[in-house]
């Protein structure tokens, strides 16, 4: 009985160590997982205020410059006007010589770009309301095409909407979307040039509406993409580097975003905007930003 006994409580004993180990090992596992779960979670969210903070930074620096830029608009454009009335004059005066005349002329369209300069700076510095309503984006599409016919016939590329994406809705001010829109497929139109083609696709995705502009052009080198929607960074040789700025500004102000990366398929330029469907009725766009555009063409730059 004793020698029984004696064999039988080492057994529980283990047992029971056994049971005590695997208890502790078990904690230590969760511990464990929590702890990589809590260090992967501080890691995201340090990153996620990185982004937030150099965000904050650059609204400032762009409001600081939206304020700068508009006040030296101003001053410009009140002695641009008195220039664009003389060397219109002076056109008129010089018509029975031709040579004369062509250098009159060269004046008043330097005066013209010089006061499309403007209109883009005070455009991209006047602070503004967006009215939004949920629209169908086939609406907005149509008035796309027609802006972008003359650049599509003029750069020999074709614009290609994928006939679903009219069906899309979009909570918008649908005169701000257009705008973008616009600009981007003249950027695309003009990056493609004869051949080429650019592309526009939407669709739903759960509480956004994603949109796509792509083409075939030469595409944007990945070492400027973190300063394409700078104002004033521009890649062309005759652009003011606002159109961009003026998008992304537009895009924010809607609460939503957008970038731009270099399209699998084609190796062009593809940007991708993601649009809220909230049910806010107004949105303020802070100083810095940008108004109406009312020369829409003018002002599609490649920044």
């Amino acid at each position: 009985m004793h020698q029984t006994a004696e064999h039988v409580q080492p057994s529980e004993q283990h047992r029971e160590l056994g049971a005590i180990i695997r208890a502790y090992s078990d904690v230590t596992d969760r511990l464990k997982q929590a702890h990589d779960r809590l260090t992967a979670e501080v890691a995201r969210l340090s990153g996620e205020i990185k982004l937030k903070n150099a965000e904050l930074r650059r609204k400032d620096r762009l409001a600081a410059l939206g304020e700068m830029a508009a006040g030296l608009a101003h001053e410009v454009r009140n002695p641009l006007g008195g220039i664009a009335l003389y060397s219109s004059k002076l056109e008129r005066d010089l018509s029975d010589r031709p040579e004369s005349m062509l250098a009159a002329s060269r004046i008043t369209q330097g005066v013209r770009d010089l006061d499309r300069l403007v209109s883009e700076i005070l455009d991209f510095a006047q602070e503004d309301r967006l009215e939004r309503q949920s629209v169908p984006l086939g609406s907005i599409l149509t008035m796309v095409e027609d802006g972008a016919a003359h650049w599509s016939e003029r750069s020999g590329a074709t614009l290609l909407i994928d006939p679903a994406a009219r069906e899309v809705g979009v909570f918008c001010d649908a005169q701000r979307l257009r705008q973008v829109l616009l600009n981007l497929v003249i950027n695309g139109l003009q990056a493609a040039g004869a051949g080429g083609r650019v592309q526009l696709t939407a669709k739903r995705r759960g509480k956004e509406t994603q949109i796509d502009v792509w083409d075939t052009g030469p595409g944007i080198p990945a070492e400027v993409r973190d300063r394409i929607f700078n104002p004033f960074f521009t890649t062309k040789d005759t652009g003011t580097g606002l159109g961009l700025a003026i998008v992304h500004r537009i895009i924010e102000a809607h609460g939503g975003t957008v970038r731009v990366t270099s399209d699998a398929k084609t190796g062009g330029a593809r940007f991708v905007m993601r649009l809220p469907n909230t049910f806010e009725t107004r949105v303020t766009i802070e100083p810095g930003s940008e108004s109406d555009r009312r020369r829409v063409g003018s002002a599609a730059d490649r920044s």
